[in-house]
């Protein structure tokens, strides 16, 4: 069984070789990674075609024109010959056991979405703090808080078909919330499989522009009342101060 790995990259040098390399050290072999440049202008093309020329389960495409993640993601998307789509951006990395684990972990419980506890770092892969999860979560659970870590979703394609993300920011976000409507719950596993990276001076860190985002997807996407929205708003703001303790 495949695994597709989705990985945009846009001037991301400094940490690609990293990621790239933890994709390699996967106990689990069956994969393929899909690396999408976003129209670099660092190093970073020159090192992801030094890692394609060795293993020919890295494939690269680039973008013609500056596109954004979302955009990259579902370039990779397309491409994507895996039964399992899996999600890594060229700043974070994942443990060895990592595939491993989640696909027996989805085997065992027959889910066709899945996702796991994580550690953070910061730029210099020093240890940060570990995420945990809640390990059965709805559709309005998703609601309350993004349960998932992008980097430990899989998702199988046998069982959605190819979902793609939406151009707007939290894409990730907006794509469990569509995937889990179709189910009842999901699961996750409690163990950590993943890093990510916090970048301070990134999109995602603008905690303003974060909150305006969420609001929009509730109200836009969603297509929550204001009370609803205001209601999930509310917890979703619970759980940021939560995970950051």
């Amino acid at each position: 069984m495949k695994v597709s790995i989705i990985t945009p990259s846009y001037n991301s040098e400094k940490y690609i070789a990293e990621t790239i390399q933890s994709a390699l050290d996967q106990t689990y072999q069956e994969w393929e990674m899909i690396i999408v440049d976003d129209v670099s202008t660092d190093n970073s093309l020159q090192i992801i075609e030094k890692y394609a020329k060795k293993d020919r389960r890295i494939k690269l495409i680039r973008l013609k024109q500056n596109m954004g993640p979302a955009s990259a993601r579902n370039r990779a998307i397309e491409e994507a010959k895996g039964r399992y789509i899996a999600f890594l951006d060229s700043d974070d990395t994942w443990f060895p056991q990592k595939l491993k684990k989640q696909l027996a972990f989805m085997k065992k419980y027959n889910l066709v979405l899945t996702y796991s506890a994580y550690e953070t770092m910061d730029e210099t892969s020093k240890y940060i703090n570990t995420r945990n999860i809640q390990e059965v979560i709805t559709y309005k659970d998703m609601l309350k808080s993004n349960h998932i870590g992008n980097l430990t979703g899989i998702y199988d394609r046998n069982y959605f078909a190819k979902v793609y993300m939406k151009n707007h920011g939290h894409e990730d976000y907006i794509l469990w919330l569509e995937l889990l409507k179709q189910l009842e719950s999901t699961k996750g596993l409690s163990e950590p499989l993943a890093k990510y990276r916090i970048v301070e001076k990134s999109i995602s860190s603008n905690k303003s522009q974060v909150l305006s985002w969420q609001w929009y997807i509730y109200r836009n996407i969603e297509k929550l009342s204001f009370f609803q929205s205001t209601y999930y708003m509310i917890w979703y703001i619970y759980y940021a101060i939560k995970k950051r303790r």
